[in-house]
């Protein structure tokens, strides 16, 4: 059964007072404490914490039978390590790309009286990932593990940030810089590592399944299909119905290096590349429209159709030759694929 948002987020507050205790031990003064307070619950909460479920769900997959009440709430609180980080990146990214909005309410460096203090509230969200690991798992044999695992992933996806932000600044449009080689870094280093393969890696360290065979059987399913993920994403940006997706698509006029622009440029002629070079990248309806059309005549829509059967196609055999011998289980990467196979938003 998996694990519902209300369970999940019924445990963050226990994690708040932790950390907001661990303030008190330095004697942080009260304005400084309510602050970190504040930061933690704008920036943790409000999200569909989908990375943080998953550590539950494939414990639970892992392990075969309900959890016990401690297994619950400790597999749940490394599951708030991955929103923590998440917190820490989306709050960085905000500033980056000069956000508005996230979550229906405004970025947290919009706030009142936030401004840049927000670089530093993102460097503490950070550092509370490795407070809580110390309190809860320091006993444990994985703990080095777990903290070696959390510093990579964060290293990996702060390099797909940088691949990012120097390949599609979005004051600098330049179409030459794009290819659909720097895409798949930046899809599987930005997205595919922190948001697939750690939340599995985590569980298996959680329940002494952490082979080296079963952790790169792990990476080997899950790095795909996190950039079959972000592929989808891409797509749906441009082609969902926005009612249904929740939110306006912006890829083209944020200059985003996305798989449909390089799909687009890998198969368009010299007519159609000058109408994206004009338009891309552009804050105006009208050449957004003016890209759309040029999307809609090399008929990208059936291309990303064809390329979702062709990767799910390779995941679905992945995952039947799967070997189970050392207690990784096929359902925990069906799951994954179950959720997101088709998805509309």
């Amino acid at each position: 059964m998996p694990t519902s948002l209300k369970d999940f987020e019924a445990v963050f507050p226990r994690l708040r007072e932790d950390l907001k205790e661990h303030c008190t031990h330095y004697k942080l003064p009260e304005q400084a404490l309510k602050w970190f307070e504040q930061s933690l619950t704008h920036n943790s909460l409000g999200g569909k914490c989908n990375r943080g479920l998953s550590v539950v769900d494939t414990t639970q997959l892992l392990l075969a039978r309900d959890l016990s009440q401690d297994e619950f709430f400790r597999s749940a609180t490394l599951g708030w390590m991955i929103e923590l980080l998440q917190a820490f990146f989306l709050v960085s990214d905000d500033i980056m790309d000069s956000s508005k909005t996230r979550r229906g309410q405004p970025c947290w460096y919009l706030m009142p009286n936030v401004g840049m203090i927000a670089i530093n509230d993102a460097f503490m969200l950070e550092s509370s990932i490795y407070l809580l690991l110390k309190k809860y798992f320091k006993q444990e044999k994985c703990y080095v593990d777990l903290m070696e695992l959390f510093h990579e992933v964060s290293f990996q996806t702060e390099l797909g940030q940088a691949c990012d932000l120097l390949t599609a600044p979005e004051e600098h449009v330049d179409l030459d810089n794009f290819s659909l080689e720097k895409y798949t870094f930046i899809v599987i280093y930005k997205t595919a590592y922190y948001s697939f393969y750690l939340p599995v890696a985590l569980a298996l360290h959680f329940t002494g399944f952490a082979t080296p065979k079963n952790l790169r059987i792990a990476e080997d399913i899950l790095i795909p299909m996190g950039e079959y993920f972000q592929v989808q994403d891409d797509y749906l940006d441009n082609f969902a119905d926005p009612s249904v997706l929740g939110k306006i698509g912006t890829d083209i006029q944020d200059n985003k290096c996305s798989w449909l622009i390089n799909q687009a440029l890998k198969i368009c002629n010299s007519e159609q590349r000058q109408v994206l070079e004009a338009n891309y990248g552009k804050k105006d309806k009208e050449c957004e429209t003016k890209v759309k059309k040029v999307f809609d005549e090399l008929k990208l829509e059936q291309v990303y159709k064809e390329y979702e059967e062709q990767r799910v196609g390779e995941l679905r055999e992945k995952i039947a030759t799967l070997d189970e011998s050392e207690g990784l289980k096929k359902e925990v990467f069906e799951e994954f694929l179950r959720k997101i196979y088709k998805r509309t938003k």
